[in-house]
């Protein structure tokens, strides 16, 4: 295959297991730890457009939001460094407490760091919504960022164990579905609020609404198992096999049960998983849980979630307007989500990443074609017809659907199903760090940026876009249909990666064990 990057191997095992009730509810009550994440996305952006909320917390970027003289540039509006600080100080915190929940992850299990996150969670939205000044705002962030650092850690590691190894893709995503059903509840939640409530009232039931999917994790938490895996990985086989029986409803598991044993028994051999992570054999994995999570934000995606109805109100719609549009955008990403359900674990990993890519490519070129002919240089765009706010607005939506059956789903699935056990708690915590890491600068930067290069933000988005699908033509193998244990082939059997791999490596990963059955 061109570029060095293989067709779907064979070589991994089939385990047994059926589409079963129990997993399907399994995973949609650990999936719902995305709809704190995607709450808080489609939340922030939509309050600081609400007039009375930059009244009340930051004045100067009101005067020169309501300003209307025509000599304004409309790039630099919203430009304003602590504006940007209540969006991205959040993913600090996340960044922050996603370390922590690697080693919460390993030892207690994921279950218990899923709830851990709906508790910190529901704190900030009670925290946010009483604020009466900036820096209760912050601190509310920072307990918001705690609860999805816990969650973004834990739950999509918890997906890709539980699931089986042919359905794993679609389930997994299921996390990226409830992360954009939580952006379209807060993107309806703040249209209705600023249009039928409106005043102080408004903002604080937008931001202390919160608490209700930091709960729906918390209680959904309480009923779920743990993971085979995470069960092993602490000693409780009795348990984990019974589990496993469960999940997979058929008679026999014995061989995926042995494996997972097996791994976890070279995982307890790794006493320090953030030490050995860096080792040449974990290399070609490491690379993508940093490139795809960097990439994931430099497609200019996160710009449109945090900054929608602000972005909106920049190229000339109303307040109620720009909220309104932004729930539309809401609506596409949720719906183009089922399209990478549905398609993942048939069309693979690859091949979604890559039309995904050339779709975003053609929207984010129009797009800027489209504000530069309007504002030029000058940010004045003088009488904005409803046409070109229309075509703006569907060639957005084209866009975000693009992502969000590629690169939104694919960015939480590729990066945790990769890694072998003794490692994966630690590569999901670099995975979610340099997600929250580049989530935090574009956040910060994104209105100063569009300040200051105007409509060439989009073409540097576009840039990376094209980087992003070159790296991923030339460099990632497929790995559609691959159980979670005998990923490793994959990779030792890739023409660039192949090279990471010694021959003793080889031979341990063939010598497998035949008598744990009964551990």
């Amino acid at each position: 295959m061109a570029g060095g990057a293989l067709a779907p191997t064979s070589g991994g095992k089939q385990y047994p297991g059926k589409f079963t009730g129990r997993v399907l509810l399994t995973c949609i009550f650990a999936a719902t730890g995305g709809l704190i994440f995607g709450y808080d996305l489609g939340i922030s952006g939509g309050v600081t457009s609400m007039d009375v909320f930059l009244k009340d917390f930051f004045p100067d970027v009101y005067q020169k939001e309501s300003s209307v003289r025509p000599s304004d540039d409309q790039y630099c509006k919203f430009d304003s460094q602590i504006l940007t600080l209540f969006t991205s100080s959040l993913y600090l915190a996340a960044l922050v407490s996603s370390i922590g929940a690697s080693i919460a992850t390993r030892t207690y299990g994921r279950r218990p760091t899923m709830m851990a996150s709906g508790l910190l969670f529901a704190a900030g939205a009670i925290v946010n919504g009483l604020a009466k000044n900036v820096v209760m705002l912050i601190v509310g962030r920072l307990l918001l960022g705690f609860g999805i650092g816990c969650a973004n850690q834990s739950v999509p590691i918890y997906l890709s164990e539980v699931a089986p190894s042919k359905y794993r893709g679609a389930f997994n995503m299921m996390f990226q579905l409830f992360i954009t059903i939580g952006i379209l509840i807060a993107n309806l939640l703040n249209y209705v609020l600023a249009r039928w409530v409106g005043g102080d009232t408004a903002w604080r039931l937008s931001l202390g609404g919160a608490i209700v999917p930091g709960l729906i994790i918390l209680l959904g938490s309480c009923f779920l198992s743990d993971s085979p895996n995470s069960e092993i990985e602490r000693g409780n086989y009795e348990k984990a096999k019974d589990l496993l029986l469960k999940l997979r409803k058929v008679d026999n598991v014995d061989e995926e049960f042995n494996d997972l044993v097996e791994a976890s028994e070279k995982a307890k051999l790794v006493k320090h998983a953030w030490l050995n992570i860096f080792k040449r054999k974990y290399r070609p994995q490491l690379v993508f849980a940093f490139c795809i999570p960097m990439f994931q934000q430099l497609t200019g995606m996160n710009v449109i979630v945090f900054y929608a109805p602000v972005l909106f109100k920049t190229i000339g719609f109303g307040s109620n307007a720009s909220l309104f549009s932004s729930l539309i955008t809401g609506i596409v990403n949720m719906l183009a989500t089922f399209v990478s359900i549905f398609t993942v674990d048939k069309l693979g990993r690859r091949k979604l990443f890559l039309m995904g890519g050339t779709q975003m490519l053609i929207c984010q070129i129009v797009i800027t074609i489209a504000i530069a002919m309007k504002f030029g240089l000058s940010g004045n765009p003088g009488v904005i017809s409803g046409s070109y706010a229309g075509a703006v607005v569907a060639f957005i939506c084209i866009y975000v659907a693009g992502f969000a059956w590629s690169w939104g789903p694919l960015g939480w699935l590729v990066p945790s199903e990769i890694f072998p056990l003794e490692v994966r708690s630690a590569a999901q915590s670099i995975n979610v760090s340099v997600n929250m890491i580049f989530t935090f600068i574009i956040a910060q930067i994104f209105t100063a940026m569009l300040c200051h290069l105007k409509f060439g933000l989009f073409i540097c988005f576009a840039v990376c876009v094209v980087i992003m699908s070159i790296f991923i033509h030339k460099l990632l193998p497929e790995t559609k249909g691959i159980p979670i244990e005998e990923m490793t082939t994959v990779w030792r059997n890739h023409p660039h990666w192949r090279k990471y791999f010694d021959e003793d490596d080889a031979k341990v990963e063939t010598s497998k064990p035949k008598d744990i059955v009964s551990a």
